[in-house]
């Protein structure tokens, strides 16, 4: 008999099997996939640690969690400075006076303030639409090249028919700076997020390949308490219906060069490219391979047997998460946490802060 069965191994499972097992309880771990660590899962391919779905790229402001990670694994000094391709012309993001030098050939940010403001000025009253909203933050010019296409790709429809609320701000930095996070800390795993992961799993005992929802009664009796991380709609057999997922198709190939594109992630914003970004995965390491590995990337719509990565947090769907987070409320000896239960959209840093918080609070309750 286990203390905790924990459904998925993803940094919400991973780092609440550790916090257990370190105080004596016993665990068993549950994945669906054949791999453990969700989507911060690398994979080996010519020497380059292939981010499998997508880029992940760790930054944080809270001082305990980047504590916590650096007692697992050494991080290198990486630094998130995409490019942003639009038809061929090369823009720095995020949007900073380097690409406001490139956009309109000046030099000072009192000229790229004077440009924003005027064109911002453009819409008049409250922002009716996504494009509305963008062109009032930054302006026509910067809209139409580095957020219009590359917004209607993610989300598959139109800016004009997207709501305004999905843009909240664009951050504009009158200053040189490339980073693209304003997070003190950031960085890679030295050797992956596999060893944070890894090391994490250390004394937890794990099954792959084995999908919790077939049996959910037979697996509930294996454990005093079970964690859940999985999708919370399915865990109640989609009883008031599906919640809604945008997802990503993957296209990656080996090129027998050294260097692509110059840079871990460039975007490609005009709206005729359909993929959204390539990631070249061995600049996240700084590699020196002698071939290197590059992904394309796909925003499509979720469908059943892919892979939910961005919830669709508008009104309709959480009011449908607010009737699952009543019957999850309901449940007796069962935890649900992490991105997919708590149908939000998490960078790592708070997957982790959230684990933690709710080991404090599992905990205390049990002494």
């Amino acid at each position: 008999m286990y203390d905790y069965l924990i459904v998925g191994s993803g940094l919400f499972g991973c780092v609440f099997a550790y916090e257990a097992t370190k105080r004596g309880y016993k665990c068993l771990v549950i994945e669906k996939r054949n791999h453990v660590g969700g989507n911060v899962y690398n994979e080996e391919t010519e020497g380059v640690n292939v981010h499998k779905y997508g880029a992940h790229i760790f930054h944080t402001s809270d001082e305990e969690v980047w504590a916590y990670v650096n007692g697992f694994v050494r991080f290198n000094n990486y630094v998130n400075s995409p490019v942003a391709n639009y038809k061929g012309e090369l823009y720095n993001l995020p949007f900073n006076m380097n690409t406001f030098a490139r956009m309109w050939n000046i030099t000072t940010p009192q000229q790229a303030q004077a440009i924003i403001k005027q064109q911002s000025e453009e819409i008049k009253g409250e922002p009716k639409n996504l494009e509305e909203q963008a062109i009032s933050l930054v302006g026509r010019d910067i809209y139409q090249k580095l957020v219009k296409g590359y917004t209607e790709k993610q989300w598959g429809r139109d800016c004009k028919d997207l709501p305004s609320f999905i843009i909240k701000r664009l951050p504009l930095r009158f200053t040189f700076d490339n980073n693209y996070f304003n997070d003190p800390y950031q960085g890679i795993p030295i050797g992956g997020y596999n060893v944070l992961v890894n090391k994490l799993l250390e004394g937890t005992d794990v099954i792959l390949n084995t999908d919790y929802l077939s049996d959910k009664e037979s697996f509930n009796k294996q454990a005093k308490k079970v964690v859940y991380t999985g999708m919370l709609d399915e865990y109640f057999n989609n009883v008031f219906g599906k919640l809604e997922y945008r997802s990503l198709k993957f296209e990656t190939e080996t090129i027998d060069s050294d260097n692509y594109q110059g840079v871990a992630v460039m975007n490609y914003t005009d709206r005729e490219t359909p993929y959204t970004r390539i990631i070249e995965h061995k600049h996240f390491e700084f590699g020196k391979q002698e071939k290197t590995v590059i992904t394309k990337e796909y925003p499509t719509d979720w469908q059943e047997g892919m892979e939910p990565y961005y919830p669709v947090n508008d009104d309709k769907n959480n009011e449908l998460f607010n009737k699952y987070k009543e019957l999850a409320a309901q449940e007796e000896n069962v935890i649900f946490g992490g991105r997919l239960a708590e149908y939000k959209y998490y960078d790592m840093d708070k997957v982790i802060r959230s684990a933690l918080d709710c080991v404090k609070e599992e905990f205390r309750e049990l002494q």
